[in-house]
């Protein structure tokens, strides 16, 4: 009978259940197809909450175990245990050591230099690792850091590239989706909102437009939530959804006429490709719902977004504006924006270009 094949994650960074852990479960859900049997290192069992966020069809299919990486066994405790898989995916905080399993891959979605130092003793550990990016962007710093990596692309539900958008009712909606917290590659919610009331002051927003600000909240974030909260006070055209479950959030994206995305809004990339945009799961989503598609020039959103044709790029406000009040006028060209997006969604980020990538990379 033959030896059932088993893969290994640890991402110290996975209760944030971001688009970054959406995209590397998306690589657990290829290789479930694989039959290969999964199991995740974390001492809490996420499953309902993986299953309520992104719904990908692996909860039934991975177990959860005692996470090694926390506890102070010696080094050659956890490479005997890693020995034990076929494949390993690791998320790096830093961090790095040997692992006994017969393929090693490093996913890499942070262009940080702090993060890929890559010393001797580095170097020795990370010799049977092979690293995997989530864009372009990223893969070019990592070859700034001399670390060489394959880009793999996440993939967009067939739920949206199914979605006909020419049947799908807008409302006067502009919708922006990412975790609410201040640090790194910061969403920059509260840019959004100062933007939005400018822009219904000065009436390039119709008055009854509403701002729906939605994403990921953890315990340690709540003090950058409540300043938000503050923000808005009383205003009811903004409305704070966090930690939105996927079948709301896939609403969200259907009734939106409009997204922003300004991550890394102000921030010179040259200088810090950390603090922007890497890729940009949720600008997809939105294109793929026939969302007119506004994002900062930085960074991921530059590989898949050509400007006035699929969707828009700005370098600061007054561009943002601009191109919103250029939209309005043309009421002919967005119809045709919207089209190319999908187009580009569903020629690029399909399921099965996904999984064609990942069995190319990992088997």
């Amino acid at each position: 009978m033959r030896k059932k094949l088993k893969a290994a994650l640890y991402d110290p960074y996975l209760d944030v259940l971001g688009g970054g852990e959406k995209h590397i479960l998306s690589i657990l859900k290829v290789l479930t197809e694989e039959n290969y049997q999964i199991e995740i290192f974390w001492d809490e069992d996420l499953t309902a909450k993986i299953k309520q966020r992104f719904n990908l069809g692996i909860e039934k299919k991975i177990k959860f175990q005692k996470n090694i990486f926390k506890s102070k066994k010696f080094f050659l405790s956890k490479y005997l245990i890693l020995k034990n898989y076929d494949i390993f995916l690791y998320v790096t905080d830093g961090s790095y050591f040997f692992s006994g399993a017969k393929k090693n891959f490093i996913f890499i979605m942070v262009p940080q230099i702090k993060l890929y130092k890559m010393g001797i003793l580095n170097k020795i550990k990370t010799i049977n690792y092979r690293f995997i990016s989530n864009s372009f962007f990223t893969q070019s710093w990592l070859k700034k850091f001399n670390i060489e990596s394959q880009v793999l692309y996440p993939f967009i539900e067939s739920f949206f590239i199914d979605t006909k958008i020419n049947n799908l009712q807008k409302e006067k909606i502009v919708l922006s989706v990412g975790r609410f917290f201040p640090q790194l590659h910061s969403k920059q919610h509260q840019k959004i909102i100062e933007i939005f009331k400018k822009a219904k002051q000065l009436s390039i927003l119709p008055s009854d437009y509403k701002l729906i600000l939605a994403g990921a909240l953890k315990k340690e974030d709540y003090p950058y939530y409540k300043k938000l909260e503050e923000l808005i006070k009383n205003n009811f055209d903004i409305v704070l959804k966090p930690n939105v479950p996927f079948e709301e959030l896939k609403s969200l994206y259907q009734k939106a006429s409009f997204f922003w995305h300004l991550t890394g809004f102000g921030i010179d990339e040259t200088k810090n490709p950390e603090k922007v945009e890497h890729l940009g799961i949720a600008p997809l989503e939105a294109m793929a719902s026939g969302c007119l598609t506004f994002c900062y020039n930085a960074g991921g959103p530059k590989e898949y977004i050509i400007d006035k044709e699929n969707g828009f790029l700005f370098n600061n406000e007054k561009q943002l504006m601009d191109k919103i009040k250029y939209i309005f006028a043309k009421k002919d060209l967005q119809s045709k924006i919207q089209k190319n997006a999908y187009e580009t969604i569903k020629n690029k980020f399909s399921y099965q270009t996904f999984k064609k990538r990942v069995k190319e990379i990992l088997l």
